[in-house]
């Protein structure tokens, strides 16, 4: 089926209380529409159409997707009159679905069965029933066919007792769409084109008018406010957990672990509270993350620690390696298999070869270190001058004692050994011992400063 997707997302949303539009707000670690627009996208939805009004170039630059045509709604006269501001790109011979932009919880397989139920109707609506229906729109039905919207305010008593609401989504041949658009009027209290109104116009041209309908009424939930948006937060990451505990891991307490990005995992893997995750992230097996770790965009391979308090961002950590705790590895930063950074350490753009390790307290930037190195606690590469960043190449098996200071560029060659306290800037050969530090003076009678 050859279909297109039209989203509604030019209000400005002012209950949120904001100056970035509501559609923006972050859900999951992304804008709540992107959501919208990325499950749209997952279906092969030939384009996606974004009705946009408050906030355009905040939204074009956070937006992002394979075919998005950008439809300016200058003035907001409802929701018929968004839709009209698509019709250019819109094909007679395409089927058209309509989505609302603050509903970012809807799922891939609830707008399938919405293409389903198309698919044997000339309209279909994507309704809900709920406990207490209260101001939203009702769904008429006459023989169990449905033929009329009706606003809640409009209703009869008889007509607030159905539990059946619209959602606000909808899908429909491209030309009926334009058809029944041509022919909305904004002849009602509020001045505004409704696209409900098509309802009763379909139903007026005999046309058949089936409902689909969500496994969960949270999925067409919408945003209004922040209560609202950290509730739904909330039941996104419950999915998410549910989902990886599915997957075979182990959640300490899946109250406390949040997904803002996307994570594979292998078995066995065991994730402790407060854990963050960002951006792509993939763990390998017998993974073990400890509580409070952040992880942004990384890989980690098979029977990797990660120690409390962890900052992992855009590095890769090999098999059985150990980080942490209160470990930050940086942009570029890549452990070969069995290398250790302990607590207090930084690293940035280096790379620890196989069994290398950094065990507290040492700052490691644009380096290359070789297997079974060792470096000493308070170690530093001195990779910036001012203006420019210099590496540090250190040889396989090579010992750095304590309090060291490697100032790049400068090479430590295989099986070096750097004296606790130095400060080296030149080249230190194989198997050599480089000592570079001042001879120690006593002063006697030294007179300590007095508190004036």
């Amino acid at each position: 089926m050859t279909f297109s997707v039209v989203v509604l997302a030019a209000g400005k949303g002012t209950r949120m209380k904001s100056v970035l539009p509501k559609v923006l707000h972050p859900i999951g670690g992304e804008p709540m529409v992107q959501r919208i627009i990325n499950t749209a996208e997952s279906l092969e939805a030939s384009a996606v159409h974004l009705i946009y009004g408050h906030g355009a170039e905040q939204l074009k630059a956070s937006l992002h997707g394979k075919a998005i045509n950008w439809c300016l709604q200058a003035e907001q006269l409802g929701t018929g009159h968004a839709v009209m501001q698509a019709v250019e790109h819109i094909n007679d011979n395409e089927d058209v679905m309509i989505l609302v932009g603050d509903a970012p919880l809807i799922k891939a397989a609830t707008l399938q069965r919405l293409m389903e139920t198309k698919a044997h109707s000339d309209l279909a609506l994507l309704t809900v029933n709920l406990d207490d229906p209260t101001g939203m729109g009702r769904i008429i039905r006459e023989d169990n066919n449905i033929v009329a919207i009706v606003e809640h305010k409009d209703a009869t008593e008889a007509q607030r007792a159905i539990t059946e609401i619209n959602t606000g989504m909808m899908m429909m041949a491209g030309s009926d769409l334009k058809r029944w658009l041509n022919a909305l009027t904004n002849q009602n209290a509020q001045g505004e084109y409704y696209l409900t109104d098509v309802i009763a116009m379909a139903a007026a041209e005999g046309k058949t008018i089936q409902a689909a309908q969500p496994d969960s009424p949270v999925e067409v939930e919408g945003i209004n406010n922040r209560v609202q948006l950290a509730r739904l937060e909330r039941t996104l990451q419950r999915w998410q957990a549910e989902e990886l505990m599915m997957n075979g891991v182990t959640l300490a307490d899946p109250e406390r672990v949040d997904i803002r990005g996307s994570i594979s995992t292998g078995q066995d893997v065991y994730i402790d509270i407060n854990t963050v995750i960002k951006g792509k992230v993939t763990l390998g097996n017998n993974v073990h993350i400890g509580p409070n770790c952040i992880l942004i965009d990384c890989d980690i391979a098979d029977n990797a620690v990660i120690e409390a308090n962890s900052i992992i961002e855009q590095a890769s950590v090999g098999q059985h390696c150990s980080v942490g705790p209160y470990a930050r590895l940086r942009p570029g930063t890549v452990m070969e298999n069995k290398a250790k950074v302990g607590n207090f350490v930084e690293v940035k753009k280096a790379r620890l070869g196989e069994g290398a390790k950094a065990n507290h307290l040492t700052y490691l930037g644009d380096a290359d270190i070789g297997a079974n190195s060792n470096i000493g606690a308070g170690t530093i590469t001195c990779n910036y001058d001012g203006v420019n960043k210099s590496k540090t190449l250190i040889g396989e098996n090579a010992f750095i004692g304590s309090n060291s200071a490697l100032v790049a560029p400068v090479e430590i060659g295989d099986g070096a050994t750097v004296a606790a306290g130095s400060i080296i800037t030149g080249k230190v050969p194989d198997e050599a011992l480089a000592v570079a530090r001042s001879k120690q003076r006593n002063i006697a009678g030294w007179q300590r400063p007095a508190k004036k």
